[in-house]
């Protein structure tokens, strides 16, 4: 069994002392509360406060609030709008209404917050303060030093929970959920657990903000802003009946604390802590936690910014094309000259779709028609460059094999034909789409203004590939091909003969699937 910290060891200590005699707070000339039953609560590292019963409170305490802080010494304070004269003190007032066992001495008492607060006349000036020692140790010291050299947050999860256990603390299970900016993930929390010493990862998708497991648990709790959750699982006093406390009671734990990890940014993310020291966790355990957690938080937040950013571009601009750009093609100019099969499929008769159906239900069309598009493409080991209005450019760059590049346009040029052209799979609307497509090469890179960035592909392919979609919309075909494309295929296309194309210097020969039916020509 691991043994617990010392408090003198750390230093981290809180204590309340009664003040005999009369106390008086005061804002300005006005009495805030007068009392013979005040108490002062000193705390290492802050400065000490004057707690006074309810019943002594001279000024109007109104409704009380939805700001709600945390610690996991005290419990979780609500705080009230304080009326003084004519003049509102938001969140000028608070109260620990369920205090932790550590701090039982001031619960229902108010505190008054130092912007109202001008003056506090004692006849008993309370114990002397707290020294605050040297609250360092081999925690602080890696925390401070080496922990910036872990890898990946599920190494820093790891590490954090060994070498708090190192350190004298009986960690039994620590979670870290940080929420992201991605369009399908809400975020990632990673689990750590003692009996296997392993980091599990968690993706949930938006959904979890549904689920019961999440709604009835101490991450929304936390994650709302309603302040930490401390439980001593052991205890007949109950302030969180959250069913996952219930879980762990039964693995043998005895305490639980669950505190926000807040971001740069005001973000609140959850870090929880699950004891199984037969005592639970001591004063000097969490604060020690208490005193790590902003810098825990900000290596966190490294973690989370870059794992963002990588979400964004690849949301944005593609798996493949938003590596390039976090991997620091971010200047104008900067980019290669590829070959690569390019592919144009543009959505035919949108406007009459958009006339007949009304804007929102075209809009919900429009998404799964991108969204089968991209599955079709993805799968064939192409990318999505951008969406063009209701049309769809694509990029399969050749790597080692060209004519395999080619190839691949061409099954996802079928496979969206067959999906969006021949099926209902995306709407019981008549809806059609053509897929143009060439091969060349191009510059794959950035181009616009020095402020705003462009990444994406310049060359005659993709100028022919957009206009045999055009050509294909006239002569009624849902697939057109240029020969390039054609060459690497097994005799599956027919062709159509030569075509002047709209800005294409010379004529270009289309083939078709050769026994593929045509559309309406328009």
């Amino acid at each position: 069994m691991t043994a617990h910290l010392d408090t003198q060891t750390l230093g981290y200590r809180l204590a309340v002392t009664p003040l005999s005699g009369k106390t008086v707070a005061k804002c300005g000339d006005v009495v805030l509360a007068e009392s013979g039953d005040a108490r002062m609560m000193h705390e290492t590292r802050l400065p000490s406060v004057v707690y006074f019963p309810r019943k002594d409170i001279a000024v109007k305490l109104l409704a009380t609030s939805d700001h709600r802080t945390f610690c996991p010494f005290k419990g979780t304070a609500t705080y009230w709008d304080v009326q003084v004269g004519d003049r509102i003190f938001e969140n000028a007032a608070w109260c620990y209404k369920n205090a932790l066992p550590e701090s039982r001495d001031i619960e229902g008492y108010v505190g008054f917050m130092p912007d109202i607060l001008d003056a506090v006349e004692m006849e008993d000036d309370g114990a002397e303060a707290i020294d605050d020692g040297n609250i360092s140790g081999p925690t602080i010291d890696w925390i401070m030093r080496e922990a910036w050299l872990c890898g990946s947050p599920e190494e820093l999860t790891k590490a954090i929970a060994n070498k708090l256990n190192e350190d004298g603390i009986a960690v039994s299970r620590m979670s870290v959920l940080i929420w992201s900016l991605h369009p399908m993930i809400a975020g990632r929390n990673y689990v750590w657990t003692k009996k296997d010493n392993q980091v599990e990862t968690y993706a949930p998708t938006y959904d979890i903000h549904k689920h019961p497991s999440f709604v009835n648990s101490p991450l929304r709790h936390v994650t709302n802003g309603l302040g930490g959750v401390r439980q001593n699982l052991l205890s007949e006093d109950i302030e969180f009946n959250f069913p996952i406390m219930e879980d762990l009671k039964a693995e043998g734990a005895t305490d639980y604390v669950a505190m926000p990890l807040q971001f740069s940014n005001g973000q609140i993310n959850v870090v929880t802590l699950t004891c199984d020291h037969p005592d639970g966790f001591t004063t000097a355990n969490l604060g020690l936690v208490f005193e790590c957690a902003s810098v825990i938080s900000r290596l966190y937040e490294v973690f989370s910014l870059r794992d963002n950013a990588s979400s964004l571009l690849e949301t944005y601009l593609g798996k493949r094309t938003g590596a390039r750009v976090l991997g620091g093609e971010i200047r104008r100019g900067d980019g290669d000259r590829i070959d690569a099969a390019i592919l144009f499929c543009d959505l035919r008769d949108s406007s009459r779709l958009e006339e007949e159906m009304g804007r929102d239900d075209y809009l919900v069309l429009l998404n799964r028609f991108f969204e089968t598009t991209t599955r079709i493409i993805n799968d064939n080991g192409g990318e999505v460059l951008k969406f063009i209005g209701d049309a769809v450019l694509a990029i399969f760059p050749t790597g080692d094999d060209p004519e395999l590049a080619s190839r691949q346009a061409l099954a996802a040029a079928h496979g969206i034909d067959a999906d969006i052209n021949r099926s209902t799979a995306i709407s019981d609307e008549a809806v059609r789409c053509v897929v143009g497509l060439a091969f060349g090469n191009v510059t794959y890179g950035n181009v616009g203004s020095q402020e705003r960035l462009d990444f994406t592909v310049i060359g005659s392919a993709a100028n022919v590939a957009a206009r045999l979609g055009d050509l294909g919309k006239r002569l009624g075909h849902e697939v057109v091909a240029s020969k390039a494309i054609a060459d690497c295929d097994s005799g599956s296309l027919r062709s159509l003969g030569d075509f002047e194309l709209h800005n294409v210097s010379a004529p270009v020969e289309a083939f078709v699937p050769a026994g593929g039916r045509t559309a309406k020509p328009v």
